[in-house]
C-alpha cells in the first residue's frame, strides 16, 4: 500500500477499486480495517462480510469481525468468528487464543482451556493467553495448575504487572502468603494496581 491505511485519498482509490469490480475481497477487507480503525465498527462489519464471502481464505477478516464483536459485548459472535478463522487457517495460534479468551468470559472453562492450550502449543509467546489459561484453571479451582502456569507466564514475561498479580492471587487462595505478597509487590513495581481490597487482605501478613 502506498498511501497510509485510512488516508482520504487511500479510502477512495479502494472505492475506486469496488466501483469498478464489486467483488475485490482485498479492498473490502482494507475498508473494513479503515472502518474499524476509524472506530466506526457497525460500518466495517458488511465490508468484511463482504470480503469473506468473495474469498475463501480470508481468515484474518474473520479475525476482525471477533475483535469488532468483542468491542460489542456479544462474545458468542466472537467465538464464532474465531471458530471460522481457525477453520481456514488451523495453525493460526491468536484464533485459538481469542477463542479462548471468549469462552472464559463466557465460563466455558473447559473449552477456554482447551483452546488456551492449543494457542500455546502453536505459539508459546502469546502472553495474554497463558494469564488466561492461568485463570481458566482458577475457574475450575485447580489451585495448583493455575499456579504452575502462572510462574511460567512470569518466567516468559517478567515485567508483566497482570500476571504477577493474578499468580498473587492463587498464592493467596492457597495460604501461601508470602509468596502472593512478593507476586503483588511485582505487580506494583511494573505498574500494575491491584484491587485495594485484595491488599488490605494481604497487610496482615507483612512484616511476619
Amino acid at each position: 500500500m502506498k498511501e497510509p491505511i485510512g488516508s482520504e485519498e487511500f479510502i477512495a482509490q479502494q472505492k475506486q477499486i469496488l466501483a469498478e469490480n464489486p467483488e475485490c475481497a482485498n479492498s473490502q477487507y482494507n475498508l473494513g480495517v479503515v472502518m474499524m480503525r476509524q472506530g466506526k465498527l457497525d460500518e466495517a462489519i458488511p465490508y468484511f462480510e463482504e470480503a469473506i464471502a468473495n474469498s475463501g481464505r480470508m481468515f484474518e477478516a474473520w479475525v476482525n469481525l471477533g475483535y469488532i464483536y468483542f468491542k460489542k459485548g456479544e462474545l458468542e459472535k466472537v467465538a464464532e468468528a474465531n471458530k471460522k478463522a481457525i477453520e481456514i487457517e488451523p495453525r493460526y495460534a491468536r484464533g485459538y487464543a481469542n477463542l479462548g479468551f471468549a469462552y472464559l468470559q463466557m465460563g466455558q472453562t473447559d473449552e477456554a482451556i482447551e483452546a488456551l492450550e492449543k494457542a500455546l502449543e502453536l505459539n508459546p509467546d502469546i502472553v495474554q493467553a497463558w494469564n488466561n489459561l492461568a485463570n481458566a484453571y482458577l475457574q475450575k479451582d485447580d489451585v495448583d495448575k493455575a499456579i504452575e502456569i502462572g510462574e511460567k507466564l512470569v518466567k516468559k514475561a517478567p515485567n508483566f504487572g497482570l500476571g504477577h498479580n493474578n499468580l498473587a492471587f492463587a498464592y493467596y487462595t492457597k495460604g501461601e502468603y508470602d509468596k502472593a505478597i512478593r507476586h503483588v509487590d511485582e505487580a506494583i513495581k511494573h505498574g500494575f494496581q491491584p484491587h485495594p481490597q485484595f491488599l488490605e487482605l494481604l497487610d496482615p501478613y507483612r512484616n511476619k
